[in-house]
């Protein structure tokens, strides 16, 4: 069977002396495995499109399993992604998320296009630390896990001073904070921009300029929702938070 899709590559194995697997996320047909072959020739057609991030037209055969591409046509390569170290940690990051953390029958054009809109938004130069945290945001939420940030998770109260709790997924009230030693201090600001940051749309996206304190306290409270609730662990989060040591 023959299918046509636009695609973003977010994983890449090589097979062979010349071939590559590419993983992409699809518009149209889920997350696919497909085949490249010669893509690792010097002068093949198809090279590019079996780069990381790239987003392209692809056009390949699949019976069951792994697909085989018969055409291609390159639509961004998002080539700074790759080159640039800090954005290809970030990319790499957010590529393994959706990758990780989205059944591959779960993936759908919602997916696609936050994907999309997030790499088109880190090649446009706009924070990669608020935008990281905000596709982090999203996968939590499409994963079913999307934390309670409008209420405590407990009682219901909307009236703070609150707390997080990861491992309960959302706020804690004074009220009920005492039942809990685990509890992770949210200020009000960083309360505010966790409740934006679940009603924005990734392809909506100014640029939101925030302190470094703020970025680094809003992506912590994400992180720690992300490996409580989710609990996987993610390769590529080692290197891009070694890497925010030494900047």
């Amino acid at each position: 069977m023959l299918y046509r899709v636009e695609g973003i590559v977010v994983r890449t194995v090589d097979y062979g002396e010349n071939h590559k697997i590419v993983t992409l996320i699809t518009n149209n047909s889920g997350k696919a495995g497909v085949l490249v072959r010669g893509a690792r020739k010097v002068r093949s057609k198809h090279a590019s499109l079996a780069q990381p991030f790239t987003y392209g037209e692809y056009s390949y055969t699949r019976q069951t399993g792994l697909g085989t591409l018969q055409h291609g046509e390159l639509i961004a390569s998002n080539h700074l992604l790759r080159s640039d170290l800090d954005l290809a940690a970030h990319a790499s990051y957010i590529a393994e998320l959706i990758d990780r953390c989205i059944a591959d029958e779960e993936i759908g054009l919602v997916h696609f296009e936050q994907l999309k809109a997030c790499f088109a938004a880190l090649m446009e130069g706009k924070d990669v630390v608020v935008l990281t945290a905000i596709f982090e945001m999203k996968m939590l939420m499409m994963s079913g896990y999307s934390p309670i940030v409008e209420e405590c998770i407990h009682c219901g109260n909307h009236v703070g001073p609150f707390k997080l709790s990861s491992y309960a997924g959302g706020i804690v009230c004074s009220r009920c904070a005492a039942q809990d030693a685990s509890l992770l201090t949210v200020s009000e600001t960083a309360l505010k921009l966790l409740r934006l940051f679940k009603r924005l749309d990734l392809r909506q996206v100014g640029n939101i300029n925030l302190s470094p304190e703020t970025k680094q306290e809003v992506s912590g409270l994400i992180r720690q929702l992300i490996d409580m609730q989710l609990g996987i662990k993610f390769k590529t989060r080692s290197f891009l938070d070694n890497l925010g040591k030494l900047v």
